[in-house]
């Protein structure tokens, strides 16, 4: 009989060795562990992501991205800052995690520093006079021309050594201003328990008080102008309101650098006017 009448009969395969098993085993536990912890990793990475806020930044601060990748959250320039205005991200800020901020409202800068001690600080150029050509620029951000601190008006260089804004001030609640409703104000800018502290030229140029140990006493309320520490940044502009009133309502020039100054001592609550952190000029 030929070969092919009777093909040989298949052998059967013995038991897969134990050390093979084992082998086989560890490594589905191991793909399964690391697909395990990159999808927990993922899922953690999405809370991180969504913590993030906007700030507004220090004085010279590059564009966020740029600036949060060459801050190495070291805080000199915390250190530095004579009104205590920077702060650093805390642990529910996501990516700005230790990255240093500016909140405005609590504590502007008034730049009592005059050099702007925080850019000086910076070891890394995340804070900067001006910026390397590679880094990203937004012309709305630049100033048209260096803006004058008041404090240095009659000085033979009266200028700060600023560059670009870091945002832009805005009348946010026109309903809420003391000026556009024909109100004066007397009294702490802040009340009694506030603890912001700011420059008064008149009381010491180099160092900055308690903003409630300045009361204020005045027929329209214009304190957003009067302590704002830069040149034509802001002014009160004359309107008739609809009882054919004369009012005033603050009104945002280009030479805003976006210091806070002027939200900080807005008496109103919440108040009239703010700051758009990072926001280019436009007319």
């Amino acid at each position: 009989m030929s070969d092919e009448q009777n093909p040989p009969t298949p052998q059967k395969r013995g038991p897969v060795p134990v050390r093979k098993q084992a082998t086989r085993r560890r490594f589905i536990r191991s793909v399964a562990l690391g697909s395990a912890v990159v999808g927990l990793s993922f899922l953690g990475f999405v809370p991180v992501g969504n913590a993030y806020k906007p700030r507004l930044r220090p004085p010279g601060a590059l564009e966020e991205k740029d600036f949060l990748a060459s801050c190495i959250k070291c805080g000199q320039c915390v250190q530095v800052c004579p009104v205590q205005a920077i702060k650093l991200g805390d642990i529910d800020e996501g990516y700005g995690i230790g990255v240093p901020f500016i909140d405005a409202r609590n504590q502007a800068c008034d730049f009592s520093c005059d050099a702007v001690q925080c850019i000086l600080a910076c070891p890394t150029g995340a804070l900067t006079y001006r910026k390397p050509d590679f880094a990203e620029t937004r012309a709305g951000m630049q100033m048209s021309r260096a803006p004058v601190l008041k404090a240095k008006e009659k000085d033979p260089e009266p200028t700060l050594n600023l560059k670009e804004r870091i945002g832009v001030a805005r009348l946010d609640r026109p309903e809420l201003c003391l000026a556009v409703q024909g109100k004066g104000f007397k009294g702490q800018a802040r009340g009694p328990a506030f603890t912001g502290l700011l420059r008064y030229m008149e009381v010491d140029r180099w160092k900055p008080i308690p903003v409630r140990d300045h009361p204020y006493e005045r027929e329209v309320c214009d304190l957003c102008v009067t302590e704002c520490p830069i040149k034509d940044a802001i002014a009160m502009v004359g309107f008739v309101a609809e009882d054919g009133s004369r009012r005033f309502k603050p009104v945002v020039l280009e030479q805003c650098v976006g210091c806070g100054v002027c939200e900080m001592v807005c008496p109103t609550e919440p108040a009239a006017i703010v700051i758009d952190q990072r926001k280019e000029w436009s007319a």
